[in-house]
């Protein structure tokens, strides 16, 4: 059975549509952030502190290698996944990509809170939100498939992943 690769933006909601669409399918869950962190035997935001994002980056592309070799899981990518082609490419070997979307002001207000988000300290989230989105939006748009979660529940956002899965037999 094919992956399903959740991707998108911090605050889309990922995590929380992960897990729950594994939970239905009784399917195995991934969390590419928190085997980095396991990898690494630190918090993501040590690791961009100590070591940059390019050593980040480079890290998150090992494990997403790794994950991509297996079959049959519920990845959550982190947000900047996709920004790097041989991801896209390894994702897309054994995978189906889902792109979670959601309007800049619904993330932040999904992620205000989170002092866990290295890409969001700075003095205007808001502005930086909307800059980030500009600049990955040409790597979301290699998804397979887009839902835009600003307005749906958790239950509503499975319920369209599990209708796009029954055109792959998944």
């Amino acid at each position: 059975m094919r992956n399903i690769v959740l991707v998108g933006f911090m605050g889309t909601g990922k995590t929380t549509v992960a897990k729950e669409l594994a939970q239905r399918l009784k399917r195995e869950y991934v969390s590419l952030d928190e085997l980095i962190e396991k990898v690494e035997k630190k918090p993501i935001t040590q690791i961009f502190a100590e070591s940059g994002e390019d050593y980040f980056r480079a890290l998150e592309s090992r494990v997403i290698k790794e994950v991509s070799a297996k079959e049959n899981l519920i990845i959550d990518a982190g947000g900047g996944a996709m920004l790097r082609r041989e991801n896209i490419e390894n994702f897309k070997k054994k995978g189906i990509l889902i792109c979670l979307k959601a309007k800049p002001e619904v993330i932040l207000e999904r992620t205000k809170g989170y002092k866990h988000r290295p890409l969001l300290n700075v003095s205007n989230p808001q502005k930086q939100i909307e800059k980030l989105l500009w600049i990955r939006e040409p790597y979301y748009a290699q998804a397979d498939h887009f839902i835009d979660t600003s307005q749906l529940s958790v239950e509503e956002i499975v319920g369209e992943i599990l209708e796009i899965l029954k055109k792959y037999n998944a």
